[in-house]
């Protein structure tokens, strides 16, 4: 019998597939003592060579997606596959001991990795250490007979199911097989919902069991516009979520209409429509969707892409190609935001007891830690420049002295590169990421001397309503239309028009079709959010007039209280 839940409605578009369950399977076992060794030993064979097949075809999947240097780990892990001492102690363990394959296979490879984990004078030695469990662990399945899930070899349609999605997960994903995703936790401004709307594959998350409610290859028909999952739908059910889809279908053909179209009001009010992107590869996106600028470039997946430190001129080729694939259209980079939930594998964070709080974005730039690697990011910038309309902006910023510390870091290498005979542009704007309260509070003086404000509301409102947005319990605490976030907002805004300087918005309230009509109330310059949305909020701000949004912005302002006040009024001014 079908079975509903409901979730949050993160990418929107319907789907009926079957689920892939991309949960990590139980690989448990006991040691048996066995008599025929020789048995053991070509199940391990067999376990090697299925495991080597499977590398094969994920590590080509990565070759195409992510490029030869972020698919060399899986020629790593084909190294260690093929290595003939270990798989000798291997089947030696198996005669010696007459121990099953999983046995022999867990006790030589535990041997490998503590002597690799061991040299922390040899960093090589010490991916070799985590490349022998990655590959342990598929051999194991492989013996259990237990399927490792992995989205880059999906080759039908389907509907992934997981507890969450990391972003080397949703990278994985071919929008041409994965029909939609659900997921146990996140909200709409969690990574994988970011993601989802990127690709434009419609997304459900935080249901909270869907793991354990769905079987592999069980029917399913997701709604990620109403946030509705369907477990074995039946016809009917099928139908009417296959009709619906049609009908965004059709929505989204109409709204397409206006990708050439300038953004302006009912009153013919101009207003920037950008996007942001993660990759160079998402700026065919913000083109075909009519992007007129990037108003957030997230430089962190640079970092979290490499098995290093990406070096300046790899740096340097990612900005041209953007500043390029633009064509002069402005584009605003933010400075490496690495912490909180994104970590690197090659860079040693802290442990935290709250990461998001700690050490992270501009902090590790400005500390002797992210010293060399933020001046090695400013120079590739720098550099870059000439091919287009740069802006830059720095990430979490609290204080007035650590902005001014990243801009002379700026100045100098501006000035070292001019000095090395390095043609530097020498309009480049630089401002600041509101998304710290103290920030926006004091947005005024920082006015005096930033170019522009970018308010980040994803943070801004996990900070000023003290709610971690990713913690279901506290998900109600996410709200984008609360006064006290609309007038924290609206002080930015007006604190940049005093100043003559500009104000946009990339975080997730940029695109959301409540929020846009105070926005547009309140004065905000420029609107930045997934590409996949900005021909929708066109279509609206086409419906709009200012002042009667201006009227609309002062009521909800000054006399509302509650996010539900807020969104009552928007739906009377807006009918």
């Amino acid at each position: 019998m079908a079975e509903k839940l409901t979730g949050i409605a993160a990418s929107s578009g319907v789907a009926v597939a079957k689920a892939y369950l991309l949960v990590q399977p139980d690989l448990s076992f006991e040691t048996v003592t066995v008599e025929n060794t020789d048995n053991e030993e070509a199940r391990l064979d067999t376990a090697l060579e299925a495991s080597t097949g499977e590398l094969n075809v994920i590590r080509e999947k990565a070759v195409d997606s992510l490029g030869n240097e972020a698919a060399s780990v899986f020629d790593a892990h084909l190294m260690v596959l093929a290595d003939p001492e270990m798989i000798g102690q291997m089947k030696e363990t198996i005669r010696a001991k007459k121990t099953n394959a999983e046995t022999a296979l867990k006790e030589v490879t535990d041997m490998f990795i503590g002597i690799f984990e061991g040299m922390e004078d040899n960093p090589y030695m010490q991916e070799r250490a985590a490349d022998i469990k990655d590959v342990t662990k598929r051999v194991l399945a492989n013996l259990l007979g237990k399927k490792l899930p992995s989205p880059a070899t999906i080759d039908q349609e389907v509907i992934v199911v997981a507890h969450d999605l990391t972003p080397s997960d949703t990278a994985q994903l071919d929008k041409k097989f994965v029909k939609a995703f659900i997921t146990n936790i996140g909200g709409r401004t969690s990574h994988s919902a970011i993601m989802a709307r990127t690709l434009e594959i419609p997304a459900v998350l935080g249901t909270n069991n869907i793991t354990t409610l769905v079987t592999d290859g069980q029917l399913l028909a997701v709604n990620g516009i109403t946030g509705e999952v369907i477990i074995d739908p039946t016809e009917t059910e099928q139908a009417d979520f296959i009709a619906a889809g049609k009908t965004f279908a059709d929505q989204k053909a109409e709204w397409a209409l206006l990708k050439d179209a300038e953004t302006r009001t009912a009153d013919g009010k101009h207003f920037e429509l950008a996007a942001n992107i993660g990759t160079p590869k998402d700026v065919v996106g913000v083109n075909e969707n009519g992007g007129e600028a990037i108003g957030l470039y997230r430089t962190e997946f640079l970092y979290m892409d490499s098995q290093d430190f990406p070096t300046e001129d790899e740096q340097f080729d990612a900005y041209k190609a953007v500043l390029e694939g633009m064509n002069g259209k402005p584009v605003v980079v933010r400075t490496m935001d690495i912490g909180g939930d994104k970590e690197l594998p090659y860079f040693d964070l802290p442990k935290e007891m709250n990461p998001f709080l700690g050490y992270r974005a501009l902090r590790i730039s400005l500390s002797a830690g992210g010293d060399a690697m933020f001046r090695t990011q400013m120079r590739a910038l720098l550099r870059a420049s000439v091919h287009g309309q740069l802006r830059i902006m720095f990430p979490m910023v609290a204080l007035l002295t650590e902005f001014r510390a990243a801009k002379q870091i700026f100045d100098e290498e501006k000035a070292n590169l001019i000095s090395e005979g390095v043609v530097v542009a020498d309009d480049i704007q630089v401002g600041i990421m509101i998304e710290i309260p103290a920030a926006a509070m004091l947005a005024d003086q920082f006015a005096k001397e930033v170019d522009f404000f970018s308010i980040g509301t994803n943070d801004l409102i996990q900070y000023t309503m003290a709610a971690d947005r990713m913690n279901e319990q506290v998900a109600y605490l996410y709200q984008p239309y609360n006064p006290s976030i609309l007038r924290l907002i609206n002080n930015v805004i007006k604190a940049a028009h005093a100043e003559g300087k500009w104000a946009g918005m990339c975080g997730e309230m940029a695109g959301d079709q409540t929020a846009v009509p105070l926005l547009v109330g309140m004065g905000l310059d420029e609107f930045s959010m997934s590409a996949t949305s900005i021909l929708q909020t066109r279509s609206l701000m086409k419906r709009l007039d200012t002042v009667k949004m201006q009227e609309l912005a002062n009521k909800a302002l000054t006399e509302c209280g509650t996010l539900e006040e807020v969104a009552a009024l928007v739906e009377a001014y807006t009918k």
